[in-house]
C-alpha cells in the first residue's frame, strides 16, 4: 500500500513509520526541515518537504496514494484552523481511499463514569474545533470520501508525550506532580499500540470513528508514584492545582483535569487491534 503521513517524524508519527515499513508499505512523510527529512528516511519513508498550511502539496500527495493518515497539528492558537484546511485539502486528494483523521478522546471532557465512541461531546476549549471538524469529516461518506476518525488516549512510553513532562518537572522538583486531589481518572494508550492502530484504520470502513483506548483508566496520583519508581525517587510526589498547570501549560491544563474512563472495544472488534500494553503503571515504573 501506498501510504501519506503528516506528522511522521513525530511521537506517534515515527512509531507509525516503523509499523508501516515492516509491513512493506511504501511510505512518503510531510517535513518542514532536514533534520525532518532525515528521520523519516531513517525510518523508510519518502520525506515530501511542505507545511501543514501548503494545500496543493498535502492534495497532490494524497492523491499519489493509496490512504493517508493526518498526525501532524500546529499545537498552537492557528490548531483549529490549520487543522481544518488541511484535513479537507487531504481528503480531497485521498478522493475515495482511505483519509485516517486524529481527533482526540478529550472532545468527550469529563465521562461521568465509563463511555464509548458514541457518548455525547463536552469538550474543553483546547480541543472545541475538534467535534465539528469530524462531524464535517464524517459527512463525506455520502459524497464519496472515505472518512475515518481515530481518538486516542493520552499517549505515553519510550519516555515522550505529556506523561514525558510530568517526569521531567518532577525530576526537576525532586517530586512527582499529580492532579488535585489525585483521584481523577486519565486514560493512558502506549505509543506503539496507537501508532498500530492507525495502520489498521487504513482498513477500515467509511465513517468508522474509533476511541484509541485500551479499557484500563488510572488515577493521576498513581500515574505519579509510577513516574517517581521510574525516575529513582520512589514516594515522592505532591499535588498540583489547576492554576499551577496552567501558569505553565495555558489552557491544555483544563484537558489535563478532565476525568476520564472509557469502556469501548470497537477498534478491537471491528479492526482487529490487540494492544500489547495493557498496564500503564507497570510500564511507566520501569520506563517503557
Amino acid at each position: 500500500m501506498k501510504v501519506f503521513v503528516t506528522g511522521g517524524s513525530g511521537y506517534i508519527g515515527r512509531s507509525l513509520l516503523r509499523i508501516l515499513s515492516e509491513r512493506g508499505d511504501s511510505v512518503t512523510a510531510l517535513v518542514r526541515s532536514d533534520e525532518s527529512a532525515k528521520t523519516v528516511s531513517d525510518l523508510g519513508a519518502t520525506p515530501v518537504k511542505g507545511e501543514l498550511t501548503d494545500a496543493t502539496v498535502l492534495r497532490e500527495a494524497a492523491a499519489a496514494a493509496d490512504g493517508v493518515v493526518h498526525l501532524a497539528l500546529t499545537g498552537d492558537e492557528r490548531s483549529g484552523e490549520v487543522d481544518r484546511a488541511a484535513a479537507n485539502a487531504l481528503l480531497a486528494g485521498a478522493g475515495g481511499n482511505p483519509y485516517v483523521h486524529t481527533g482526540g478522546s478529550w472532545t468527550y471532557g469529563d465521562t461521568d463514569g465509563f463511555a464509548d465512541e458514541d457518548a455525547p461531546f463536552a469538550p474543553p476549549m483546547i480541543t472545541a474545533w475538534r467535534g465539528p471538524l469530524e462531524e464535517q469529516l464524517l459527512a463525506t461518506r455520502t459524497q464519496g470520501s472515505h472518512p475515518v476518525i481515530v481518538r486516542p488516549g493520552i499517549v505515553y512510553g519510550q519516555g515522550g508525550g505529556l506523561l514525558g513532562f510530568f517526569l521531567g518537572e518532577g525530576v526537576q522538583a525532586g517530586a512527582i506532580g499529580y492532579l488535585g486531589d489525585g483521584t481523577s481518572h486519565w486514560s493512558l494508550v502506549h505509543v506503539d499500540d496507537i501508532a498500530d492502530l492507525y495502520a489498521r484504520a487504513l482498513t477500515a470502513p467509511a465513517s468508522g470513528h474509533y476511541l484509541g483506548v485500551t479499557g484500563v483508566s488510572v488515577q493521576t496520583r498513581e500515574v505519579a508514584e509510577a513516574l517517581g519508581q521510574a525516575a529513582g525517587i520512589p514516594g515522592r510526589t505532591r499535588s498540583i492545582s489547576r492554576e499551577e498547570l496552567a501558569g505553565k501549560l495555558g489552557p491544555l491544563a483544563d484537558a489535563l483535569f478532565l476525568d476520564q474512563r472509557f469502556a469501548t472495544t470497537k477498534a478491537q472488534d471491528e479492526l482487529g487491534w490487540n494492544p500489547r500494553h495493557r498496564d500503564p503503571l507497570a510500564d511507566l515504573a520501569g520506563g517503557r
